[in-house]
């Protein structure tokens, strides 16, 4: 693809509210208010969910105000018409030497066009490989049935609710949990706090082979 002039690249981050670069993380993201989840905003009240104590929910840098506006501009633009073209742009430029997107380090999928949305972005991207972590199951499973499977270069991982509990199962796709433990049965430990914090070199949780991923709680 030849590079975009940088006026129209500049227009596209102006247009989606620009994107997010978690420490964590080896690429971009993009986020909006965990406030705006569906389930997750239930779980909040869940004494032992993953939700309850939510990194994205007044903590941390999320609490700052140009964190907040941030975040309300982006979850604003998912009404453009352009969102999803905007956003290839943005992740073919941005994400070609570190070929890897995370969907929402903050917040998760609002509706089934939001859905449909972020694949027509992961269709636009096909060197970009895309995870998209969602407790969604129903959203998720109710896409499958209108729309069929995911392109390959996206990784749809259901996260689990509760801490130290199985994972969902009988979707057919990759999933995560959350321990306290740095050990679960026939899950792949995240390793992430042995490296401050940070995915180091490791990319389970884009590959679709690594069915499921347990993060030790933090």
């Amino acid at each position: 693809m030849s590079k975009a002039p940088r006026v129209h690249l500049q227009q596209a981050w102006d247009d989606v509210g620009g994107l997010s670069e978690p420490g964590k993380m080896p690429s971009y993201s993009i986020s909006i208010p965990a406030k705006y989840c569906n389930v997750g905003t239930k779980l909040r009240d869940v004494k032992g969910s993953t939700c309850e104590n939510c990194y994205a929910f007044e903590r941390g840098r999320y609490r700052f105000t140009p964190v907040k506006n941030a975040l309300e501009r982006r979850y604003m633009a998912l009404e453009s018409p352009t969102w999803s073209s905007d956003m290839a742009l943005l992740i073919n430029e941005l994400c070609a030497k570190v070929p890897y997107f995370r969907w929402h380090d903050s917040g998760d999928i609002q509706s089934i066009d939001h859905l449909r949305a972020i694949v027509a972005v992961c269709e636009e991207t096909p060197t970009i490989n895309h995870w998209l972590p969602t407790r969604e199951y129903k959203m998720v499973a109710d896409y499958r049935k209108l729309y069929g499977e995911f392109p390959p270069n996206l990784v749809v991982r259901l996260s689990g609710h509760m801490v130290n509990q199985s994972p969902p199962t009988g979707y057919g796709l990759p999933v995560s949990s959350v321990t306290t433990t740095h050990s679960m049965t026939n899950a792949s430990i995240c390793e992430a706090y042995t490296r401050g914090g940070k995915c180091g070199p490791c990319r389970k949780c884009w590959k679709p082979s690594v069915k499921h991923v347990a993060y030790p709680i933090h």
